[in-house]
């Protein structure tokens, strides 16, 4: 099969199946992006997820703009972006214009309901799996808590969190590296 074709159709696939966001689609893209196309490891997986809720935009957009990119260059991250953002597209079409007349019935409300449950679960088990790759160390845990706190106390910015914490991921890094190559006296 054509590689575009691949990207525009394996991420068409992911973003048609995938309901809550980014987050949710992590499952997914990890079965479909690491295990069946290896496209991408799953730590690169980690990183360009990472990236992506750094960078302006939806994390599924540049998510897959990223895998594209890595895989065929612009034109590979064309490809996987117009497949991930297409059905959104025509869903949102066809939602906008039926939504109006069944938006009040209740079996469509509980729907949505059990929709929105079904999304946590799947953002909790990303969140679980981040986690363990993320967190390798003790000041890794440091990091973490501090982030939580100051993200669930509506502290600072989440992008000023992001950034702090990447700060401080290279800066402890780069000091314990020079710790274990400084000669004992």
């Amino acid at each position: 099969m054509n590689i575009y074709l691949d990207l525009f159709l394996t991420f068409f696939k992911i973003g048609l199946f995938t309901f809550g966001g980014g987050y949710a689609m992590l499952p997914m893209l990890e079965s479909e992006v690491v295990n069946k196309k290896h496209w991408a490891t799953y730590d690169e997986l980690m990183d360009y997820f990472a990236v992506g809720q750094c960078t302006p935009g939806v994390i599924a957009v540049n998510t897959a703009t990223f895998v594209g990119y890595n895989k065929k260059r612009i034109s590979g991250g064309l490809a996987a972006t117009a497949g991930v953002i297409t059905p959104s597209i025509i869903i949102i079409i066809i939602i906008a214009s039926l939504l109006t007349n069944f938006a009040s019935i209740p079996a469509v409300q509980h729907a949505l309901s059990g929709i929105r449950i079904a999304v946590c679960v799947l953002i909790f088990k990303a969140v679980l799996k981040m986690m363990k790759s993320g967190i390798q160390d003790a000041y890794g845990i440091g990091i973490f808590i501090a982030a939580l706190a100051a993200t669930y106390f509506e502290l600072i910015p989440t992008v000023l969190i992001v950034v702090i914490a990447g700060t401080l991921g290279v800066l402890i890094k780069n000091i314990l590296k020079s710790k274990k190559e400084k000669p004992d006296a």
